[in-house]
């Protein structure tokens, strides 16, 4: 029986662990695949995160891991399958065991929608990068892409054009889907150039990337663009598929909880990019950590 379970251990769920030791809570901390960090374990270098600058994702991965270390903080492998609620008690089933806590922190995280096509996963981290506000700044000068039409692929346009040479905007229709204010917004710049009805289908280079083929689905027409960045933005998928029907979740399967990260559902909390949330980032989602831990305190001696 524990105090606490927190189901993931990237930034959200390290933060919220070494929170949770300090209260003084019986915590676990529960990784599907016995490693921490999460996703910034594949980003080659963090440049915003305060006090660390230029610290690489895995590097960052490690030393808050290293902290939780420190302070004594338990980890156990497990997939989690489900959660329920028995005689007031919360279950937290996982492929081989049970689990029993006065309250749960889903903080397992989100994974970006790939493009699936070659080379993509081969330059993760070496010019295929997933967000632009992270990584954008390495570019900066350079010529990239971005990959997509909606909201995010817009706004990351325009992130990248204000200091990249040259951006082209790769979609596969004929118009974008993005907020028409945002497409004003991009309009002003003369820098970013639009492909139209066009697919990605092989991502090159040696070392870094240096071009993409795109074909073109009316046509057939292959092009080759040179450029030194690939900022992919289709799509980002909740891990929440294990925690359906548990708490209130959005069109998009993330957990509806705001700053202080209470779920519809009595002591259960959402942390970090699992949640609804403007900004997923590394330094909110351990905002989010810290938040959880103090809003199931408050809950339990409230």
């Amino acid at each position: 029986m524990y105090d606490l379970i927190i189901a993931g251990s990237g930034p959200a769920g390290l933060a919220a662990g070494i929170y949770a030791k300090r209260a003084g809570l019986n915590a676990i901390v529960m990784e599907r695949d016995g490693v921490s960090g999460g996703q910034v374990l594949s980003t080659y270098e963090v440049d915003n995160y305060p006090a660390l600058p230029g610290i690489s994702g895995m590097d960052l991965g490690s030393k808050m891991r290293e902290h939780a270390d420190r302070l004594g903080v338990e980890f156990v492998t497990e997939n989690i399958t489900g959660i329920s609620d028995v005689d007031g008690f919360i279950t937290v089933h996982g492929e081989g065991n049970e689990y029993f806590t006065n309250g749960v922190i889903i903080a397992t995280g989100a994974h970006h929608a790939e493009l699936g096509v070659k080379g993509e996963k081969e330059f993760q981290g070496m010019g295929v990068s997933y967000c632009a506000t992270c990584d954008g700044a390495f570019f900066t000068g350079r010529d990239v892409a971005v990959v997509g039409g909606g909201d995010v692929a817009v706004e990351d346009a325009i992130f990248l054009a204000r200091n990249c040479r040259k951006v082209y905007l790769i979609h596969r229709r004929d118009s974008l889907r993005a907020a028409s204010s945002l497409q004003e917004a991009l309009k002003k710049y003369d820098n970013v150039e639009y492909v139209w009805n066009s697919n990605v289908s092989e991502i090159c280079g040696n070392d870094m990337v240096e071009y993409v083929n795109v074909v073109n689905k009316i046509s057939g027409e292959t092009r080759r663009i040179d450029l030194n960045g690939v900022f992919v933005a289709v799509g980002i998928i909740p891990n929440s598929e294990s925690f359906k029907g548990i708490a209130d979740m959005d069109e998009k399967g993330y957990l509806i909880a705001g700053e202080d990260c209470r779920c519809s559902t009595a002591r259960i909390y959402a942390a970090g990019d699992v949640r609804t949330k403007q900004l997923r980032q590394i330094v909110t989602a351990v905002a989010d950590g810290a938040n959880a831990v103090t809003s199931f305190q408050a809950d339990i001696i409230g």
